[in-house]
C-alpha cells in the first residue's frame, strides 16, 4: 500500500502504511490517491541554511540514490549509494527508507592555529534509517551553505561482527560531462600523488584522486573529497560511464578494500559547491566534518617558517649518507642555524643525521635506526645550540616505506626527540605507489599501498605517539589531508603532491600553472608542505 508519513516527535518519520478505513475516507472525501500492493518510492529532502542547495534521498528501484541542486538546478543527478560486504553481500539494493530523522546545528568553534580562528558550523542534518527484511544501516546527510556531507554507518545488531568491505557503491552524477571542465590527477600510480595536474572534460578521466575539482558548463565550481578519513580506505573516483564518478577504496594487498566490525561509520564524502572558484578556497566544509581537538590544551603546537640541510642534497652537493659530502653535521646544521636565527625563520630540519643512509636508502628502510646518529652529528649539542639562539631544531625520520621497522622503534625515537627538546617531526614514507613494506603477524612482506586502511592506520598511530609528547608531525610522502588537523592539531602540515624537488631533477620540473592550481585542488584538503623559497640564482650568461 502507499506509505504515509507520520511525524513521531518533530523530527523523526516513520513511513507507514495506510489502512483501509483510511483509504475509503480520502477517496468519499474527494482526495484521491492510489493503492498498490507493493510500497511506493519514498524521497526525503534536506535544505542548506540558506535554501540554495537541496539533498533529495530515494530509494528508487528498492535502492538508496541521491541527488543534488544548485541554485534550483542539478549538480549531481541521481547517483547510486551502498556498501558490499565480503560475507553477506550488498547493503543497497532492496534496502528501503523506514524512518528520518532532522537536526539543525549553528555555532562557532576556534582553532588553534590555521587560516581563520572561528570557524562557523551551520548546517541541517538527515538521518535516513534503511532496512531489509535482516540488516538496517543509516546513511547520515548534513547540508551547510558550501556544499554537503554524507557518509554510512552500519551499527551493531544480530549476526553481524567482523566484516570485510569490497567495494563502495556511491556515485557522483556529474551533468553534461562533455562540457564540464576538471582538474585531476591520476591515482594508483607509482608516483603517489607527485603528479602535474591534467585539465580535461570530465568525461575524459579515468581513475583520480580527491580532491578532484570541475568546473559545470553553468559555472558552478565543486569538488569532490572525503573528510575524517580513519580506520578505512582512501576514496578515490573511477568514471565507469560518462559523467558518472564510482568510489574507488584503495585495497589492502589481499584485494578486502576495509576489514571493520559492526559498529563502524564511513568518511563523510564531501562535495563541495560555489558560484565562483574563490568560493571553494574559502570552505570550511572539510574542517566542520570532523570531530573536534582530542587533544586538550595545544598551546604547544606552533607553526612556523623553517630551513634545512635537505636541498644540497638534491642539487648533489651533499649527501644524506656519511663521508666527505655528508650533509647533516653538527658543524653544518649550527651554520643553518646562524642563518636561521639572523633571517627570522623559526627552525632547521636536519636529513640524514641517523644511521641508515649508506648504500641505496630508497630500498633498504629495515636497516634505519632512529635514535643512533652519524659519529659527526651531536643530536644535544645541536639541539642547545638552536635553542640558545631561538631556533627549533625539526627532526627527521625516513622510513623508506618499510613501516614496520618505524612503528618498531617509533616509541624509542619519540622519547629522545622529547629529551632534546625536538617538538617537531619530518617523517617521510618514499616508496613507490603500492610498495609499503608491510611484516604481518607470520612474517611474510606484504606490499600495500600509501592510501589504504593499513597505512591510514600507521599515519594516525604517528600522530598519536608524538601527541603525547608534545610533537607536531609533517607527514610527507602521506595519506591526503581530510581535515583531521582539527582532531589532532599537531598533525601540522604534509606533502601529498609535486613538491618543489621536481625543479632540482624533474622531467618536466613544476610549469607556472601547477603551483597556481594546487590552491584551488590539493589545498582544498589542508595546508601543503610545498617546500617554498627554493631560487635558482645562477648568473645570466
Amino acid at each position: 500500500m502507499r506509505p504515509k508519513m507520520i511525524e513521531k516527535n518533530k523530527t523523526e518519520v516513520a513511513f507507514k502504511p495506510y489502512g483501509l478505513l483510511s483509504i475509503f475516507a480520502l477517496i468519499f472525501t474527494g482526495i484521491s490517491t492510489i493503492a498498490s500492493t507493493t510500497a511506493m518510492a519514498q524521497t526525503v529532502s534536506l535544505a542548506s541554511p540558506d535554501k540554495q542547495i537541496v539533498i533529495e534521498v530515494s530509494d528508487d528501484y528498492q535502492r538508496p540514490e541521491y541527488r543534488v541542486k544548485f541554485h534550483g538546478q542539478p549538480v549531481i543527478n541521481d547517483s547510486r549509494l551502498g556498501l558490499v560486504f565480503q560475507s553477506i553481500g550488498e547493503f543497497g539494493q532492496d534496502f528501503k527508507i523506514e524512518t528520518i530523522e532532522q537536526t539543525s546545528h549553528d555555532n562557532r568553534w576556534q582553532q588553534p592555529w590555521g587560516e581563520r580562528e572561528w570557524i562557523r558550523d551551520n548546517h541541517n542534518r538527515l538521518n535516513v534509517k534503511l532496512s531489509n527484511d535482516q540488516y538496517h544501516f543509516y546513511l547520515e546527510f548534513k547540508a551547510f551553505d558550501d556544499g554537503i556531507g554524507f557518509r554510512y554507518s552500519v551499527p551493531k545488531q544480530a549476526d553481524l561482527n567482523t566484516l570485510n568491505i569490497t567495494n563502495e557503491l556511491t556515485e557522483f552524477s556529474i551533468p553534461d560531462a562533455d562540457k564540464s571542465l576538471s582538474w585531476w590527477i591520476p591515482a594508483r600510480g607509482w608516483n603517489r600523488y607527485e603528479y602535474l595536474y591534467t585539465q580535461s572534460p570530465v568525461q575524459d578521466i579515468d581513475r583520480v584522486h580527491t580532491p578532484y575539482t570541475f568546473k559545470l558548463n553553468s559555472g558552478v565550481h565543486m569538488s569532490i573529497h572525503e573528510a575524517a578519513l580513519t580506520d578505512y580506505a582512501s576514496m578515490t573516483l573511477d568514471q565507469r560511464r560518462g559523467g558518472t564518478l564510482r568510489a574507488d577504496l584503495t585495497p589492502w594487498a589481499d584485494g578486502i578494500k576495509v576489514k571493520t566490525h559492526a559498529g563502524f561509520s564511513t568518511p563523510w564524502r564531501t562535495i563541495q559547491i560555489a558560484n565562483k572558484a574563490t568560493g571553494l578556497l574559502n570552505s570550511d566544509l572539510i574542517l566542520n566534518l570532523n570531530e573536534p581537538n582530542k587533544l586538550g590544551d595545544v598551546s604547544w603546537v606552533e607553526p612556523g617558517k623553517y630551513v634545512g640541510i635537505w636541498w644540497g642534497m638534491h642539487l648533489d652537493e651533499n649527501t644524506w649518507g656519511s663521508g666527505d659530502k655528508h650533509g647533516a653535521t653538527t658543524r653544518e646544521t649550527k651554520r643553518y642555524m646562524d642563518f636561521a636565527a639572523a633571517n627570522g625563520f623559526d627552525g632547521v630540519l636536519v636529513e640524514g643525521w641517523n644511521i641508515g643512509w649508506d648504500g641505496n636508502w630508497f630500498y633498504n628502510g629495515d636497516v634505519f635506526s632512529f635514535t643512533q646518529a652519524y659519529a659527526d652529528f651531536d643530536l644535544a649539542a645541536v639541539s642547545q645550540y638552536g635553542s640558545d639562539k631561538g631556533v627549533r631544531l625539526i627532526g627527521h625520520h625516513e622510513t623508506s616505506g618499510s613501516v614496520t621497522n618505524y612503528r618498531k622503534q617509533i616509541s624509542d625515537a619519540y622519547d629522545l626527540y622529547q629529551e632534546y627538546g625536538v617538538t617537531q617531526i619530518k617523517t617521510g614514507y618514499v616508496a613507490d605507489g603500492g610498495d609499503i613494506k608491510r611484516i604481518d603477524e607470520q612474517g611474510i612482506t606484504r606490499h600495500e599501498w600509501h592510501d589504504g586502511q593499513f597505512m591510514v592506520n600507521e599515519y594516525l598511530h604517528s600522530v598519536k605517539e608524538a601527541a603525547k609528547r608534545h610533537i607536531s608531525i609533517n607527514t610527507h610522502e602521506p595519506i591526503k589531508d581530510t581535515g583531521l588537523r582539527r582532531t589532532y592539531p599537531n598533525w601540522i602540515s604534509r606533502e601529498g603532491a609535486r613538491g618543489q624537488e621536481f625543479n632540482a631533477w624533474g622531467t618536466p620540473p613544476n610549469n607556472p600553472a601547477h603551483t597556481t592550481t594546487l590552491a584551488y585542488t590539493r589545498m582544498l584538503a589542508g595546508p601543503m608542505d610545498f617546500t617554498p623559497g627554493i631560487f635558482d640564482l645562477a648568473p645570466c650568461s
